[in-house]
């Protein structure tokens, strides 16, 4: 928007009349716990929170967990909330993540703790919590001498990823030499 020279008193003016006599912006005094009453949209039948991507608790997460000792690894799959026990080791899942597909970089996350049995005791004690990524694994790792988890997957889908994959994604096939 271009403003002629005309148009830039009336601006000034308009600006400056919303100053107070010491030139500060004018506040309106409200309470801070006063409510603020703001319009909202009704809702739609069919919404799905979480701006059209797959719901927290509908994705699934793919982890991998080591025993260093025996060289001994096997996946996890585990939906936000849910806790998987292996032998000494109990997983939580408290959330996975991934970019969208038009975003770069890629990255897929998900928000992990790992309590180990103490030897010796009836009590496990938390070794991590935190996030994990998949494509930066030294970012936060799971410092522990003997297990390690790391993050393979999240798999959730965003708005227009079906679109993608569709016919134009996957060339027909050629016709047969000679046919």
């Amino acid at each position: 928007m271009r403003l002629s020279l005309s148009a830039a008193p009336l601006v000034c003016a308009l600006a400056l009349a919303a100053c107070d006599s010491a030139g500060e912006p004018e506040t309106a005094n409200v309470p801070l716990d006063s409510p603020v009453d703001t319009p909202s949209a009704p809702p739609v039948e069919g919404a799905v929170s979480d701006n059209g991507t797959t719901p927290m608790d509908q994705r699934v997460a793919t982890l991998g967990l080591l025993n260093k000792r025996n060289n001994v690894s096997q996946d996890i799959i585990l939906k936000p909330g849910e806790s998987a026990e292996i032998g000494p080791v109990i997983v939580r899942l408290s959330a996975c993540e991934r970019t969208a597909p038009w975003e770069l970089p890629q990255e897929t996350g998900a928000f992990v703790q790992v309590d180990i049995l103490e030897r010796g005791s009836d009590s496990h004690a938390r070794v991590f919590s935190g996030w994990l990524f998949r494509e930066s694994p030294s970012l936060n790792v799971v410092e522990h001498p003997v297990y390690d988890v790391w993050v393979k997957d999240c798999a959730m889908r965003w708005p227009g990823e079906d679109a993608a994959a569709g016919p134009a994604a996957s060339p027909t096939p050629a016709p047969a030499p000679g046919a």
